[in-house]
């Protein structure tokens, strides 16, 4: 999907993983904001498994955004409660204009 600068209607939060102390002698795991994006969002795939007694979803999104370095499957984004993991970037036609970001949607 190639997408214009007025498709760009998202306010994402990009956010990177940090290990910090508990307070108790070992570690947590908290997500840190990094940078504020405009993105569009595009849902492409979604899936239903029952396991365990329950039912879990699983929906693969597509995000495109204006070009960013630094932008790795270690982070994630978040738009209000979802929180969307990155699974893989793309510069898109690699021309350093676009990044084309493969998600999956975690549910909470």
């Amino acid at each position: 999907m190639t997408a214009r600068t007025g498709m760009l209607r998202h306010r994402i939060i990009l956010e990177s993983a940090a290990v910090t102390p508990d307070g108790g002698g070992g570690e947590s795991l908290v997500w840190q904001p990094v940078a504020t994006l405009w993105a569009a969002i595009r849902p492409l795939s979604g899936r239903e498994r029952f396991s365990a007694g329950e039912f879990s979803a699983q929906v693969s999104h597509e995000i495109i955004l204006r070009y960013r370095a630094g932008v790795l499957p270690a982070m994630r984004f978040r738009k209000g409660s979802r929180i969307f993991e990155i699974r893989a970037v793309m510069d898109e036609n690699e021309r350093r204009r676009r990044l084309r970001v493969l998600c999956e949607e975690q549910a909470l």
